[in-house]
């Protein structure tokens, strides 16, 4: 059920939910489909029995309805993806996070300044996770079709965890036989200790000739757990709907934290980098 927290400023919604509040921020009525949504807003006082909105969601839709910058935070753990992200709107930031088998996401007001530790804290970022400098190999390359070779293989039920990564290696070295000596064991280690996989993406409005334009930053990292953080570079971020296949390069590199920090700060636009209209200018 979706609910406000006044201490905090936080409001519990999902999807079904927001889709809601956009129509009846166009004056619109919901659809059918999405009237149990709206009855669900209305038991929480967030949109009256006329379909007024509430005041407390003022800031939160303000800033969907003109964002300067997006940013999306698709995490990848042991319980499936969760996508979790930041609206920063003309006058307010909001974070939101969300839950593994929950369909609703908090959103939290947050301050500008605290845009990147908020990010570093939606992929858990941690200065015990190095990139483990005593190995010999800090650079890893292979394809996706060995990468899903070694998942499928982590996937089988093993006797013990030594017979389990036997078989992983086995699995891999069929797969990619380039793929030899310390790279290869590091490869299906690093997979095996994986605790998740994450990108940020940022989009914002740019300029580029002179028109506006769509910008976009990414970031993929893996996060090996003992073995610390691993910046995928292949395939490059962003990736677009089937550019990626069995074939595709698949390089991963050993980043420490202080590397992984700087490199959530450059996915954030300088002010320069926005586009700011003029008053009365239109959007598109």
């Amino acid at each position: 059920m979706p609910s406000y927290d006044s201490s905090r400023a936080r409001l519990r919604l999902a999807d079904r939910h927001m889709a809601v509040l956009a129509h009846l921020v166009d004056g619109e009525n919901p659809p059918d489909e999405l009237w149990d949504s709206l009855a669900e807003l209305q038991a929480a006082a967030l949109v009256g029995a006329e379909g007024e909105l509430s005041q407390v969601l003022a800031p939160l839709l303000g800033a969907l309805a003109e964002p300067m910058v997006r940013v999306r935070v698709e995490v990848t753990g042991e319980h499936g993806p969760v996508d979790h992200g930041v609206v920063v709107g003309q006058e307010a930031v909001y974070s939101h996070d969300g839950w593994p088998g929950e369909e609703e996401s908090e959103y939290v007001p947050v301050e500008p300044t605290f845009l990147v530790w908020e990010l570093a804290r939606k992929v858990n970022l941690r200065k015990d996770r190095t990139a483990a400098p005593e190995r010999p190999v800090s650079r890893l390359e292979t394809t996706m079709a060995t990468l899903d070779a070694a998942f499928t293989a982590l996937a089988e039920p093993r006797e013990d965890e030594a017979a389990l990564l036997a078989a992983t290696r086995a699995a891999v070295q069929e797969a990619d036989g380039g793929l030899t000596g310390d790279a290869l064991g590091l490869f299906v280690e690093v997979v095996a200790s994986l605790d998740a996989h994450w990108r940020i993406t940022t989009v914002w409005d740019g300029d580029h000739e002179g028109g506006r334009t769509a910008m976009v930053r990414a970031l993929a990292v893996w996060d090996a757990g003992p073995l610390g953080y691993w910046t995928r570079e292949q395939p490059a971020e962003p990736v677009l709907p089937g550019a990626v296949g069995p074939d595709s390069p698949l390089v991963v590199v050993a980043s420490d934290v202080g590397e992984i920090w700087d490199k959530i700060t450059d996915l954030l636009p300088d002010k320069a980098d926005l586009r700011v209209d003029e008053p009365g200018t239109p959007n598109a």
